[in-house]
């Protein structure tokens, strides 16, 4: 995440969070946490608390013979991808720790266990056709009405990226009248929910 989007992200979670005192936060999709500390420093700052959903074995593009493939984040033990120990050591180095509880589920499972409305949803995890569906569909409903959901890597042209978050979580978010958009950062876009259940 480019930094300019990152303070974007900070700002609109700490409005939020002021805006909704006593609703924690969620973000979906931690990988190593960089987007953690920002949403994490607005957590703190704001006496909230930020849910961190990831199952730390990364997404389908961070998987060996693609783009974004990491051979250090490779459990040696289990040849497989392990991203939690880089991002507990990102919180501890950011102290995070009373602010940011990570949470290590696949999305819909822990969407189950989180029965709360939340002030803030940070919607970054796997970017095909189906995560994209199944994470709109578990968090959107959780925004309470006046707080804040946020997507990243959200493209309308294609030639730019990937149309999945465009597609499966901007546009229905959009066209459901309940968010409005407030602020376009590069690939990211901060929604407000304004209602909820239009008939």
């Amino acid at each position: 995440m480019p930094e300019v989007e990152g303070d974007a992200l900070f700002d609109a979670a700490s409005q939020a969070c002021a805006e909704l005192p006593g609703l924690p936060m969620v973000e979906v999709g931690t990988y190593c946490g960089r987007s953690t500390v920002w949403l994490g420093a607005a957590a703190q700052s704001n006496k909230s608390l930020l849910f961190a959903v990831d199952h730390h074995s990364g997404s389908e593009e961070n998987q060996k013979g693609w783009e974004w493939f990491d051979e250090s984040l490779v459990d040696l033990s289990t040849q497989r991808l392990n991203t939690l120990p880089t991002f507990l050591a990102t919180l501890r180095r950011a102290q995070l720790d009373d602010a940011v509880v990570p949470f290590v589920a696949e999305s819909l499972v822990a969407s189950m266990q989180i029965i709360s409305e939340v002030a803030f949803c940070f919607i970054d995890g796997g970017h095909g056709e189906t995560p994209t569906q199944i994470d709109f569909a578990a968090w959107a409903p959780k925004v309470a009405i006046g707080g804040r959901l946020a997507i990243h890597d959200v493209f309308a042209d294609p030639r730019d990226g990937g149309q999945a978050p465009y597609r499966n979580i901007y546009r229905p978010a959009i066209d459901s009248g309940e968010f409005v958009e407030m602020l376009s950062v590069a690939s990211l876009r901060v929604l407000r929910r304004v209602e909820k259940n239009l008939v």
